[in-house]
This record gives C-alpha cells, sequence and structure tokens, in this order.
C-alpha cells in the first residue's frame, strides 16, 4: 500500500508500513484506516459521476471480504455485463496487490494496463500516499477512482443502475429500501465493529489484553445475530438486506480463515445452527455461489500474513456442505 512517485524500492517500503496489517493503538488493538475516494455514481449524474453503460470496472480481490459485498451486488443486481471486473492475485506480497493471469479466475489488468493496483490509484491521482485496497472502482471515462468504500458502492450499484439491471426481479431488487433504513443502520452499526472488523481486530492484535477484548465482542456480537436469527429468516425480517449480505461475507469465511488463523476459534460457524443456516441460505441465492471462492480465500489470508503464519502453509479444510437444505424459507 504505497505512495508515488517515488522509486519503486521506496513505494514498496511505503507500502509496508501503510499497510492496515500494521495499523495499531497503543496497546496493541488493530485500528482499520478510512477509506479516502469518496465520490458517488448518480443514475442522473448530478454527482458528476453518471450511471452509464460499460463506464464503470472494479478491482477485486475475491479472497477480501470487502470486495466481495460489490461482487455480490453486481451479482444479484444484474450487472455483470454493464460493470467489468478484474480479480488481483491471492497472494498480497510487499508491492500490495498485483495482477495476473497465471493463477486460477485472477486476471491481467487491460483497462490500464498495470503490474500493481498502487499504479492504477497513481494513474488517478499522483499526489496520493493512503491505502491500496480493494476494491477499487474506477471511471474509465474520467480515468480517475470514484470509490473505494465498499459499503458506498454496494449502495451505488443497488440504486443508482437500475436502467442496466438485466430481469424485472432485478430491478425491484432493493437491499436499501427506505423503510428498512433505519433497522438496516441499526445493525451495521454494531455487526460491523464487532463482527467484520471483530475478526481482524482479533486476528492482528499485538496483545493479549487487545484480543481478549476483541474475541469476547465477537462472540457476544455472534450470540446476538444467532438469537436473532432464531426468530426470522433475515436480519430484518423475511426480505433480503444489504445488512445481511455485509454479514455473510464474514461468516463464509469464519471457519475456512478466521477460525483457525485469526484465534477465533471458541466456536465454529457451524456449531450455531441458525448463523449456519443462514450462510446456506444466501450462498444458494441465484449468483452468489459464483462469487465464493475459497482457494483464493485460504491462500490469500495463510500465505499472505506471515506474521501470523510465518510458513504460509495453507491447510487443507475444513470441508463445508453449503448446499444442503437450509430450510430458512419456513421462518
Amino acid at each position: 500500500m504505497s505512495s508515488v512517485e517515488k522509486s519503486a524500492d521506496v513505494a514498496d517500503q511505503q507500502d509496508v508500513k501503510q499497510s492496515w496489517r500494521t495499523s495499531v493503538d497503543s496497546k496493541g488493538a488493530f485500528v482499520r484506516k478510512e477509506s479516502q475516494f469518496r465520490h458517488w455514481i448518480t443514475a442522473d449524474g448530478s454527482s458528476g459521476f453518471q450511471a452509464e453503460a460499460n463506464r464503470y470496472h472494479l478491482y477485486v480481490s475475491l479472497a477480501c471480504p470487502w470486495a466481495h459485498r460489490t461482487l455480490i451486488l453486481r451479482a444479484l443486481k444484474g450487472l455483470e455485463d454493464n460493470i467489468s471486473v478484474t480479480v488481483v492475485d491471492w497472494l498480497l506480497g510487499p508491492n500490495g496487490w498485483a495482477f495476473t493471469d497465471k493463477k486460477p479466475k485472477c486476471s491481467l489488468d487491460t483497462v490500464n494496463n498495470c503490474n500493481f493496483l498502487r499504479e492504477v490509484y497513481a494513474k488517478s491521482d499522483p499526489s496520493y500516499s493512503g491505502n491500496i485496497t480493494v476494491p477499487c472502482l474506477w471511471d474509465k471515462l474520467t480515468n480517475k477512482v470514484v470509490n473505494n468504500e465498499s459499503s458506498e458502492i454496494i449502495r451505488m450499484l443497488n440504486s443508482e443502475f437500475q436502467a442496466f439491471c438485466k430481469t424485472p426481479e432485478q430491478l425491484e431488487l432493493n437491499l436499501y429500501p427506505e423503510h428498512l433504513k433505519e433497522k438496516i443502520d441499526g445493525l451495521n452499526a454494531w455487526i460491523y465493529p464487532e463482527i467484520n472488523n471483530g475478526v481482524y481486530k482479533c486476528g492482528f492484535a499485538k496483545s493479549q489484553e487487545a484480543y481478549d477484548e476483541a474475541v469476547a465482542g465477537l462472540f457476544i456480537a455472534l450470540d446476538k445475530v444467532e438469537d436473532l436469527l432464531s426468530h426470522t429468516r433475515y436480519l430484518t425480517g423475511p426480505d433480503l438486506t444489504e445488512a445481511d449480505i455485509r454479514l455473510f461475507t464474514t461468516l463464509i469465511r469464519f471457519d475456512t480463515v478466521y477460525h483457525t488463523h485469526f484465534k477465533t476459534n471458541k466456536k465454529r460457524i457451524v456449531d450455531y445452527p441458525n448463523l449456519w443456516g443462514f450462510v446456506r441460505d444466501i450462498y444458494q441465492l441465484p449468483g452468489v455461489a459464483d462469487t465464493v471462492d475459497q482457494e483464493h480465500i485460504m491462500k490469500h489470508y495463510f500465505a499472505s500474513h506471515l506474521t501470523i503464519n510465518p510458513t504460509g502453509i495453507v491447510p487443507v479444510g475444513p470441508e463445508l456442505d453449503l448446499m444442503s437444505p437450509h430450510h430458512r424459507e419456513k421462518m
């Protein structure tokens, strides 16, 4: 994650210094940095970025839960033919996210012809010195990064590209409806810090105190969601919303990565009847399974985070039967 307008060696060193992997506070607790590109795409173009056919491009990692959110929204809204995608290498090395066509589902950068994602950020803003993160939403018309904040990108995909949805059902799907906005925002307000980011606070803690605090909060929140989902199919009721997608991308990685790699091993998701059913329910929605790639997920975390897993050895399991009946539709 780099500064630009410097030599390659200096930029690489800056990548490491600015990495989210090393962001901790005085007591050793992991602190996530804020995204800095926060422009908005609108259907009418009033924001300066108009929703248009084949204008925008997503840079993503199949391993990253934040990028995964955007791929799920893209699939659920039927925008695959309108918004193109480049998948980075699963290995996050000293140069940051790289492009390759030598690994399954990875691809070269055919939009900007860059070797590393940091070069894409530099092309947009040569003075940028923040984190180089995925997802990254690129405007092919202006050659600018529009937004690299996943929570905002998914809302754009949900509401501003209605003219390009493939089917009437996808057009009608609204994952952030007006009557549920307050409830969704309320759920996101505690699920994000305690679960989505909570697993990272466990895994990247640099002190026992920070880990103990993070892991306690994580499992209190998981127990709370388990109880909530014992009464209703989805977090807000019978209808799928963005809150469910945001939770799912963490839960689908929990047993394969976070449980072991991030030391969140008090319980697995398969040990929670309602959470495990919820994961299978979302996974089996049309288009969602195609966005999940456990090879990318496991190889990224176990091979990239060498301070946590110095050998870089990737474990063989566990095996998850994600296509087994979930019966959540009967809730």
